[in-house]
């Protein structure tokens, strides 16, 4: 089934400002959130189309890849080309969208007075480069990274030991005040607390009140096979813990593949460009080839020319089970510094040619379009 073009997905105009965008997209996604929508496939389906088509839009550089090459242009960054596999992606990844916590939308923008749970811990984001060859056939890498962590002297309440934390007189323990009358309500953080619905008389003195400390950590990211560069990975429940007691935030690795002095890759395919010498371009020969395994046997037939493609089955980028080819372009090489044995030689096969073959046959067809 043909993919819907992003811009007509949000309802958008190529031209729309990025607060249109993001406008738009909150918009479809208060109307087919599945709180709103119980059992409805499609109206989730409907959501999570929105979240794939504001994740490419919102970012400038998907963006405008985008503009120029359509879905093929943005496939394997992030979520697109394969969409989002869970309500939980989509709120972890565009929850600022909606404002704080990563609750129930329908709770947090529709029930007056709700409450959505404890605040999931923050979400980290890190780039990280591999070579070409371990994008195309996967592999383990290991991060080392800084994230907060409770603070092992006070146990995560910010409080000094043998203190506890005090509810908030203001708020009452919410973390938010409401004013106003009927059905115009202005729901603000509580000015008291910050929103955290307790007060702390006597802070912790390792952790300075916060309840966590920074601290190394290390992780073990698994990259699939064939990823795209700029794809990004998730990594889940790999972010920093929760201030609240609520689940732990997520990982997000943006992944920079390196560019390789021999392979681009075109899709499943890898495409080489391999030197051949005229007199092997035109007898045929059997050339060593460099391969992602090393290096492998390639025929050359007779009579081959510049830009000619051989294929090599099974020797590029595996997707879906199934690899993609090597394509090798031939590239005929011309000496730059000749032998008097092959200047002779070169001059004799000009004669031969001058006399007949194609060069003539080409002559013989330009006379006769002036005559």
């Amino acid at each position: 089934m043909a993919k819907r073009d992003y811009y007509d997905v949000l309802g958008v105009s190529k031209d729309a400002s990025a607060d249109d965008i993001k406008k738009s997209y909150r918009k479809l996604a208060m109307q087919f959130h599945p709180d709103r929508n119980p059992g409805n496939k499609e109206a989730e389906a409907k959501f999570k189309e929105a979240a794939e088509a504001y994740e490419v839009l919102s970012d400038d550089q998907k963006r405008a890849r985008y503009d120029q090459l359509g879905h093929a242009g943005v496939d394997g960054m992030g979520h697109a080309g394969q969409g989002f596999g869970s309500m939980e992606d989509i709120m972890a990844q565009f929850g600022d969208v909606f404002g704080r916590g990563g609750g129930s939308l329908f709770e947090r923008f529709f029930q007056g007075g709700g409450e959505a749970g404890p605040e999931r811990g923050a979400s980290l984001r890190l780039g990280l480069e591999i070579s070409f060859r371990e994008a195309v056939r996967g592999c383990t890498k290991t991060i080392d990274l800084r994230r907060n962590e409770p603070c092992a002297t006070c146990d995560g309440t910010g409080a000094k030991p043998g203190t506890k934390p005090q509810t908030c007189t203001l708020c009452r323990g919410a973390g938010i005040v409401r004013q106003g009358q009927g059905f115009f309500v202005m729901q603000t953080t509580c000015p008291q607390c910050g929103g955290a619905g307790k007060t702390i008389k006597t802070p912790c003195v390792a952790c300075a009140g916060e309840g966590m400390q920074p601290k190394p950590v290390t992780i073990k990211v698994r990259i699939p096979a064939g990823i795209e560069d700029g794809a990004r990975l998730r990594v889940s429940g790999e972010g920093e813990a929760s201030r609240e007691g609520g689940r732990r935030g997520d990982l997000y690795v943006d992944v920079g593949v390196q560019a390789d002095p021999f392979f681009e890759r075109h899709g499943r395919d890898l495409v080489c460009r391999v030197p051949v010498g005229y007199a092997q371009a035109a007898l045929g020969a059997e050339l060593e080839v460099p391969t992602l395994d090393g290096t492998a046997k390639l025929k050359v037939p007779a009579g081959s020319q510049p830009g000619d493609v051989l294929r090599m089955r099974g020797l590029g980028v595996p997707e879906d089970g199934r690899p993609g080819d090597q394509l090798v372009v031939v590239q005929v090489t011309v000496p730059k510094k000749i032998t008097d044995r092959q200047r002779e030689l070169l001059r004799e096969l000009g004669e031969i040619e001058d006399r007949t073959g194609e060069q003539k046959s080409f002559f013989d067809r330009i006379r006769s379009m002036f005559q």
